[in-house]
């Protein structure tokens, strides 16, 4: 396969990058090399590799941002999925695709399914929800990946600045009202190369752990595994204002995928514990 992957200094890049290679010939470049913003750009590089897996990794994720830096998360975020669907229909290629659970609307406590209502609260919900859309009115041979609160052992993210702050802290105020599974990047990986290789069937599925908490237990959980006596104290959603309203309710059934790939997800904990670990090594070294 001649795979094509965007995003590959991400986190979920990254991770792709390592796990995608037996798969075929990637080629993944890096900003300077291509500028995603760039329609032309984008359609040059499409028409001189000829990709017939393109794996789309990028997005804009500063979700704050979205809300002031809308023709940027546009772009990204919408724009882009569909010119690679419009390129994988036109050329017979397969598009892999990731969204998020910012797409829901937030509301209840039922996990999500993929054929459930959306409604985004944000902008940065919104793009990647029109970005899913313009993938499936495509007609293109498609895999599009719903998942949640994404951390690995690189790059920013939520397991990382706490580890930093409980260097310095002895308690946290860490939200504690909104529910997900916390899903690490090499997960992803090893599910996407796993559907490719198995040649699963096109649409939208969700890939996350198995289980729930709130971002206070994630906290507690993290220092915890780390030895840290750092206590993480609930507050509201309303007692940490931010430009981007987040869902309360991100849970996902992840039952679809399990089944047409016939595998059993981890537990958020036992993934938890691998990437920490991982991250502990890379630091020790």
């Amino acid at each position: 396969m001649n795979i094509l992957l965007l995003g590959k200094t991400g986190q979920v890049g990254f991770e792709l990058h390592r796990t995608l290679s037996p798969l075929g010939t990637i080629t993944a470049p890096v900003r300077e090399e291509l500028d995603l913003t760039n329609e032309q750009a984008v359609a040059y590089f499409l028409a001189q590799t000829q990709p017939n897996l393109i794996v789309n990794a990028a997005a804009w994720t500063a979700v704050d941002a979205a809300e002031t830096q809308q023709a940027e998360a546009q772009r990204l975020n919408a724009g882009l999925p569909k010119q690679l669907a419009e390129y994988a229909k036109a050329n017979n290629a397969r598009l892999v695709h990731y969204s998020s659970d910012y797409v829901y609307p937030g509301t209840g406590t039922t996990p999500w399914q993929e054929t459930s209502p959306t409604g985004p609260l944000s902008v940065y919900g919104q793009t990647k929800l029109e970005g899913d859309e313009a993938i499936q009115k495509s007609g293109a041979d498609h895999l599009i990946f719903r998942t949640s609160w994404v951390y690995s052992a690189r790059g920013n993210n939520f397991m990382k600045t706490m580890l930093r702050l409980a260097e310095s802290k002895t308690e946290l105020n860490i939200v504690a009202d909104q529910i997900g599974a916390p899903t690490p990047a090499r997960l992803i990986a090893q599910v996407t190369a796993l559907a490719i290789h198995s040649q699963l069937e096109a649409g939208l599925y969700h890939l996350a752990p198995t289980g729930e908490t709130s971002w206070q237990g994630f906290a507690q959980e993290i220092f915890r595994l780390a030895g840290k006596n750092t206590k993480a104290n609930p507050i509201p959603t309303s007692d940490y204002p931010t430009p981007a309203t987040r869902p309360l309710n991100s849970r996902m059934d992840v039952t679809r995928l399990q089944q047409a790939l016939n595998i059993q997800l981890p537990d958020w904990q036992s993934q938890l514990a691998l990437t920490l670990n991982e991250y502990l090594e890379e630091i020790c070294h």
